[in-house]
């Protein structure tokens, strides 16, 4: 099959939202400790002072009237008055493969996509689509609600595209497919695929392609239980819900010298110095971070890329990066804590983990397809309009803006 007869993953996960953009830094960050200190010293500012801590854009300032994102408690007073205490952060992707932290007050986040948090909860998966480029993976999967953060300048950007969860409706329940594909594909495979099977597959055979991602889909039995068992890996990977992945002892990485316990980067009374720029070195297979060391780092792990940014960079960048003085994204941990090693340890397992697998990810070429015109006869394409929309899934009232709630 070639990527013209191949579906379209516009097509086959239809619903798509962009991500939520934050518009300011400080209200996400790599501990959650950090988060709840900014708060506290942005409501010790006042007036004009804290009009500058917060960040003015057009989307949102100090008198902006929003209501509560679904499922969070915040406060929903406008921030010039008492905005109240700080909404308990949440866990989100920030990046690909940066999971950080961030505080779900409507009231800080210029578009916060409210159909998505209604529709994150334990069971559902995020495909976020990512720019095409020469390496990396065309999809990213996360448990977490992916969120686009202002970029680090020091590290190049990887733009990430819309994103298309798994389930319309919190629970697990109605499949964000195409109306009758599952059906479809059961009749010609034989079996009925769950809809975490579909997107395994997704996930294994994704390709960029001219009119958008292409998903070649295969009517060999055979060739789907390899390229969904294939996918599954890839998931269990990305998602890092479970078991912790592990390299075999040889090539597990491991600290050789204490990373730095105050970065550069982090300014310091009367001390003023660049920020740690991470160094590897190809022969020894070793990551220097100033006088800390990690080894053995994979090469496939350091070259990682996506969307053209390659990850290792970025994440370190988020987190060594000298923010502005004066600033509340200044306000972090005084050195470098001990589980933020131990994530930058999973993440090299994770990166050389899927490196090794990405060769094995090869479309259905030579054995019966399902194409985009099969899949016209069969009356499951073109998708209705209503597929590409948001379910209704309100079950109760979400409060608007000063406490009153919004009308359903």
């Amino acid at each position: 099959m070639t990527h013209d007869d191949a579906p379209l993953l516009a097509d086959l996960m239809p619903w798509s939202v962009a991500p939520p953009r934050l518009g300011r830094g400080w209200p996400a960050a790599p501990d959650p400790a950090s988060l709840k200190a900014r708060w506290e010293a942005f409501l010790a500012a006042e007036g004009p002072a804290r009009e500058a801590l917060f960040g003015v854009t057009r989307a949102r300032n100090l008198h902006s009237a929003v209501g509560q994102l679904p499922g969070r408690s915040s406060g929903t007073e406008r921030l010039a008055r008492a905005p109240g205490p700080c909404a308990e952060p949440v866990r989100v992707l920030l990046g690909p493969f940066d999971e950080q932290w961030l505080i779900p007050d409507h009231r800080l986040i210029d578009a916060a996509r409210p159909e998505l948090w209604r529709v994150a909860d334990e069971r559902q998966v995020f495909v976020v689509e990512q720019a095409p480029s020469p390496g990396g993976p065309a999809l990213l999967v996360s448990s977490l609600l992916p969120v686009a953060g202002p970029q680090p300048k020091s590290a190049p950007a990887a733009r990430s595209g819309r994103v298309r969860p798994l389930y319309r409706r919190p629970g697990g329940l109605e499949p964000n497919l195409a109306p009758g594909l599952v059906d479809h594909l059961a009749e010609v495979l034989g079996h009925c695929p769950e809809p975490l099977d579909v997107l395994a597959w997704i996930v294994a055979v994704a390709r960029p392609g001219p009119g958008g991602c292409a998903v070649p889909l295969t009517a060999d039995p055979g060739l789907w239980s390899r390229g969904t068992e294939l996918g599954h890996r890839m998931l269990w990977l990305m998602r890092r819900d479970g078991e912790r992945p592990k390299l075999p002892g040889g090539r597990r990485p491991y600290v050789r010298a204490p990373l730095p316990a105050v970065p550069r980067s982090r300014p310091r009374p009367g001390v003023a110095g660049p920020a740690p720029e991470p160094r590897y070195d190809r022969d020894e297979e070793t990551l220097h971070l100033d006088e800390g060391r990690i080894s053995p780092v994979p090469q496939a792990a350091w070259d990682f890329e996506v969307g053209g940014a390659r990850v290792l960079d970025r994440w370190l960048a988020a987190r060594t990066t000298a923010p502005e003085p004066g600033t509340l994204e200044a306000i972090g941990p005084a050195g470098w804590p001990q589980d933020r090693t131990s994530e930058l340890l999973e993440l090299i397992t994770v990166l050389a983990l899927l490196a090794e697998l990405e060769p094995l990810r090869t479309g259905p070429s030579g054995a019966p397809s399902v194409t985009a015109a099969g899949l016209r006869r069969a009356g499951v394409l073109p998708v209705p309009g209503s597929a590409r929309r948001p379910a209704s899934v309100l079950d109760h009232h979400e409060e608007g803006p000063e406490g009153q709630f919004a009308l359903l």
